[in-house]
């Protein structure tokens, strides 16, 4: 008996145990709805507005693609000038100044030395001796003529006065290369010093004597430039080189003037010399128009605008770069709530503030294109599809 009253209450226990029911298993969270497709996007009217975008079709313009070169603001080789002496001398006195413009025939520099007195006076004695040999042939002619004078005489006259002749020639061109005067010369008058003078106007770009110094030569002691005709120089690289022609329009900028001003040129000369240390081709453009504020030497950075097509193109703002590749937004519904698809595009030439574009993929002209907002759409997109994760 005692045992049994022990065994039915653990009986009872038992089974309350066993009756007691289990907690229900917990449902898994239900996974955020994805969209429809990755690239559409659909917004409330009051969106729309509230971020300012709005739509339009594409603009076809004729868009030029650029060629970017680097180059410098130089001047012809005959707008500049190197003056030397034609025969060594002391310099006497320096008339230039570093910077100073000067007239085409001015006086830089005076020059003096013996030579110079040496060369006038061989000139005198040759033109006297001339006279005297003239006089000679003709006594020797008219002896010929009446034939009582040998012909050797007469062929020894003319030989000497033709070789006195070209002596004189010379040593008159000898005073004029000086740039002293013949026919004052004539007159007797031998002058002890020698001017130097610019034969081109411009600006003195360098002065290399001061009084007192001799000079050669092969020195040169004054630099002449004129700036009346300043062109660019550019270096075009080796796969751009075919797309440059005579006649195309290049937009040009000096980094180092602050105002950053753009200032235009035109190709009138591309080189047929190939440099291949650089890979590049020398273009020549003529400024226009010519510019006097320019200096010969200047770093310049140049676009130069070839031939361009027919393209779409849309504004800046519609368009969104991501690395390499860039998007645009087209909206494909407007009744109910505004639905807007993005498309691959690739982007080309760019022209005050409109870019070309192709679309990788064919679609209609008359597609309406957002030309604002598309930051904001990509920005909602990001966020329903988790690119921005």
């Amino acid at each position: 008996m005692t045992l049994l009253r022990f065994f039915f209450p653990g009986l009872l226990l038992l089974a309350a145990c066993q009756s007691k029911p289990e907690p229900a298993a917990e449902a898994p969270a239900e996974a955020p709805a994805k969209p429809a497709s990755a690239d559409k996007i659909s917004l409330s009217a009051e969106q729309v507005r509230a971020a300012g975008i709005s739509t339009g079709g594409f603009a076809w313009r004729n868009m030029t693609n650029a060629v970017q070169a680097n180059g410098t603001i130089e001047v012809p080789p005959q707008n500049r000038v190197d003056i030397s002496a034609v025969m060594g001398g002391y310099v006497q006195s320096v008339q230039v100044l570093t910077g100073q413009r000067v007239a085409k025939g001015a006086t830089v520099a005076i020059l003096r030395h013996p030579d110079y007195l040496k060369v006038q006076q061989d000139y005198l004695q040759s033109r006297a001796r001339v006279a005297f040999l003239r006089q000679e042939l003709d006594r020797q002619q008219t002896l010929d003529a009446e034939d009582v004078g040998a012909k050797r005489k007469l062929q020894q006259a003319q030989a000497d006065y033709a070789t006195e002749q070209a002596a004189q020639r010379a040593l008159a061109a000898q005073v004029q290369m000086l740039g002293l005067s013949v026919a004052r010369l004539n007159t007797g008058y031998i002058s002890p010093t020698v001017a130097l003078t610019t034969p081109l106007g411009g600006y003195v770009t360098a002065v290399n004597m001061n009084p007192g110094q001799f000079v050669n030569p092969q020195d040169v002691l004054v630099e002449i430039l004129d700036r009346s005709d300043l062109h660019l120089e550019l270096k075009v690289f080796e796969r751009d080189i075919a797309r440059v022609k005579v006649g195309q329009r290049i937009l040009f900028t000096i980094p180092n003037r602050q105002t950053g001003e753009e200032m235009v040129a035109r190709v009138f000369l591309v080189g047929r010399a190939f440099n291949p240390e650089a890979r590049t081709v020398t273009v020549h453009a003529h400024l226009e128009p010519n510019r006097e504020d320019l200096i010969p030497g200047q770093y310049v950075r140049g676009s130069i605008q070839t031939e361009g097509s027919r393209q779409r193109t849309l504004p800046e703002d519609a368009i969104i770069q991501a690395g390499e590749i860039s998007y645009v937004f087209a909206q494909t519904a407007a009744a109910g709530q505004p639905t807007f698809h993005r498309y691959k595009a690739a982007t080309g030439a760019s022209d005050g503030g409109t870019v070309a574009v192709t679309l990788l993929e064919p679609v209609p002209d008359t597609l309406k294109m957002v030309q604002h907002g598309a930051y904001f759409l990509q920005a909602e997109l990001a966020k329903g599809s988790g690119e921005g994760e």
